[in-house]
C-alpha cells in the first residue's frame, strides 16, 4: 500500500508542477486512452504496473482542468489545502451517512455548512446539506420547495407522491439553468414546468409578465427561481425584487447560484445578491469558485426542518432514523451512505479564511475586467456584454465575414482542438459567441493574456479556411 501510494505522491508532484505552463489538452496524447480498454482481466495484473499505466494515460491524455488556462463550463481548481483534504478523505474513507457511520465526519460537515452560511451572510437558522453537484443543489432545493407546495394543498408528497395533485406552478427568467429543469424532471415535475418569463432574448426577467401570471394562479402556491450568475454572461435576476414578489404572492423563492452566490463575498459585487437572505433555498457549487474537488454541491435552506420532511427515509432495524441523535446528514439530502464531501471545504474555508477567498473573488474580478479590455481593443472581436462578474461574452467579427455564427462554431471547435487555452461555444441573444469564465484560483493576467493571443492566432487561421474555401 505505501509503495502505491508513494507512485501517487511521485506523479502528483510532477503533474502539480507543469499545471501553470502545459497545455490544457494535448489532442496527440488522447491516442494512450486506447491503452486503458481490452477485455476484463481473468487474473489481474501487478497493482503497481495498473497504476503506472494509470497515472501514465491520466496524466498526459488528461484534461488540465484544474489549471489556469482551463476557462470552460466555469470551473475552478483546487487549492493546496482542498486536494491534501481529499487525499485525506480517501485515506480515511469514512460513511458520512450518520453520527454513528462517523462522528468525524459529520463534525466536519457540520463546522462546513455553519461556515459556508457565515460565508455568505445568512442566518444561522438556515440548514444545509452537502451534495455532488449544482445539479443536486438544485434537486434538493426543489425538493424541499415541492414538499412545502404539497403541503399547501394537503399533501404529504415525501410519503404519497403527486398523483393527486395540480402540476406545480414554476416560474422563472430566461436565465433558469438546466440543472434545474434536469431537478424538476427528476422530482417528477417535468422540465418543461418552467414558465419562463423573459422580456428579450438574452432572457432578463418580465416583472409584469411573472406578476401577471401570479395574479391568475388566485392564491395557488407557487415556486420561483431566481439566476444568481446567468452562464453565458454572469448575469443577475433581481433578487430583491423576485423575493418581493414571493412574499407578496405567498411564493416559495429558490435562487440558483451556482457561481454566483460567490458575489456576495465582495463590497463590490455583493449588491448583486441582495435579498438572497429572504429566500427559502439557495443551491451552489463548491467546486465552481470555492476550488475544492468534483462534487462538492450544496444546498442551503431557510426552514431547515424542510430538509428532514422532503429527504428523511422510513427506519429500518439497524439504521437510525429520524429524531435519533445517532442520525445525520443522510436525511437531509437525496443521499444514504455519502462520501466525507465536507473535509476539503472545511480545509479550505479553514486554511484561507473569509479574507482570502474575498482577495481570490476579487483578483478574479480584476482578470475579467482585463480580459473584457483586451476584447475591447481588438478590431476583430466583439464584447456582447457588460461584465458583471467573472465571464467575458464575445464573439470574433472579421472584416468580410458574412456568416458570422458559422465563424465563431469553427473558431469555438479549433480552440478546442488547438488545446492550450480551453473555452467553449455558446449561443447569447442568437448569437455563437464564446464564454470565458475565471474561477481558477490560478489564472494570472498572462493566462488571459495567453487566451486573447491564441484566440486572435486561430480567428486568423480560421478566416484563412474559409477564404479558402470559398474562393
Amino acid at each position: 500500500m505505501s509503495d502505491l501510494l508513494g507512485q501517487v505522491h511521485a506523479a502528483a508532484g510532477a503533474y502539480l508542477a507543469s499545471l501553470p505552463g502545459r497545455a490544457v489538452q494535448d489532442a496527440a496524447a488522447l491516442s494512450l486512452l486506447a491503452e486503458l480498454g481490452g477485455p476484463l482481466p481473468e487474473s489481474g495484473s501487478d497493482p503497481a504496473e495498473v497504476l503506472e499505466r494509470l497515472l501514465r494515460v491520466g496524466t498526459a491524455a488528461g484534461t488540465a482542468s484544474s489549471g489556469p488556462r482551463f476557462f470552460h463550463f466555469v470551473t475552478g481548481g483546487v487549492t493546496p489545502a482542498a486536494l491534501a483534504a481529499d487525499w485525506t478523505a480517501a485515506l480515511l474513507d469514512q460513511n458520512a451517512f450518520s453520527k454513528v457511520s462517523s462522528p468525524f465526519a459529520h463534525e466536519v460537515e457540520t463546522v462546513a455548512l455553519g461556515w459556508l452560511r457565515d460565508l455568505f451572510g445568512l442566518p444561522e437558522s438556515w440548514g444545509g446539506a452537502l451534495v455532488g453537484s449544482a445539479t443536486f443543489a438544485n434537486f434538493t432545493s426543489l425538493g424541499c420547495a415541492t414538499h412545502w407546495w404539497g403541503f399547501q394543498h394537503g399533501v404529504d408528497t415525501a410519503a404519497d407522491g403527486l398523483a393527486e395533485l395540480p402540476r406545480m406552478p414554476v416560474l422563472s427568467s430566461g436565465y433558469v439553468h438546466a440543472s434545474a429543469r434536469k431537478a424538476l424532471q427528476m422530482l417528477g415535475h417535468g422540465r418543461n414546468a418552467v414558465m419562463v418569463c423573459a422580456r428579450d432574448g438574452v432572457g432578463r426577467v418580465d416583472l409584469g409578465l411573472m406578476r401577471r401570471h401570479l395574479d391568475s394562479l388566485k392564491g395557488a402556491p407557487a415556486v420561483l427561481i431566481a439566476n444568481a450568475g446567468e452562464v453565458n454572461a454572469g448575469d443577475f435576476d433581481p433578487v430583491a425584487e423576485l423575493a418581493g414578489l414571493a412574499e407578496e404572492f405567498g411564493c416559495w423563492l429558490h435562487v440558483d447560484g451556482a457561481f454566483g452566490l460567490f458575489a456576495a463575498l465582495s463590497p463590490r459585487t455583493a449588491p448583486l445578491v441582495d435579498g438572497i437572505d429572504r429566500a427559502h433555498s439557495i443551491a451552489a457549487d463548491a467546486h465552481k469558485w470555492l476550488n475544492v474537488p468534483y462534487e462538492s454541491g450544496f444546498a442551503l435552506v431557510r426552514d431547515q426542518a424542510r430538509l428532514g420532511a422532503a429527504f428523511g427515509m422510513p427506519g429500518a432495524a439497524y439504521l437510525p432514523g429520524p429524531g435519533d441523535p445517532a442520525s445525520g446528514f443522510a436525511l437531509y439530502g437525496p443521499e444514504s451512505s455519502r462520501r466525507a464531501r465536507s473535509l476539503p471545504i472545511w480545509a479550505t474555508l479553514a486554511a484561507y479564511g473569509k479574507a482570502g477567498h474575498r482577495a481570490m473573488i476579487e483578483r478574479h474580478l480584476d482578470l475579467a475586467q482585463h480580459l473584457a479590455a483586451r476584447v475591447d481593443a481588438a478590431p476583430e472581436l466583439e464584447r456582447l456584454a457588460d461584465v458583471k462578474l467573472c465571464i467575458v461574452c464575445f464573439r470574433a467579427r472579421p472584416r468580410g465575414v458574412a456568416d458570422l455564427d458559422d465563424f465563431n462554431r469553427r473558431l469555438g471547435a479549433a480552440l478546442l482542438r488547438d488545446g492550450r487555452v480551453y473555452a467553449g461555444t455558446t449561443v447569447y441573444d442568437g448569437r455563437v459567441a464564446l464564454r470565458p469564465a475565471i474561477v481558477n484560483w490560478r489564472t494570472t493576467e498572462a493566462d488571459v493574456d495567453l487566451f486573447v493571443d491564441v484566440v486572435l492566432e486561430l480567428a486568423q487561421k480560421v478566416s484563412h479556411e474559409v477564404g479558402t474555401r470559398a474562393s
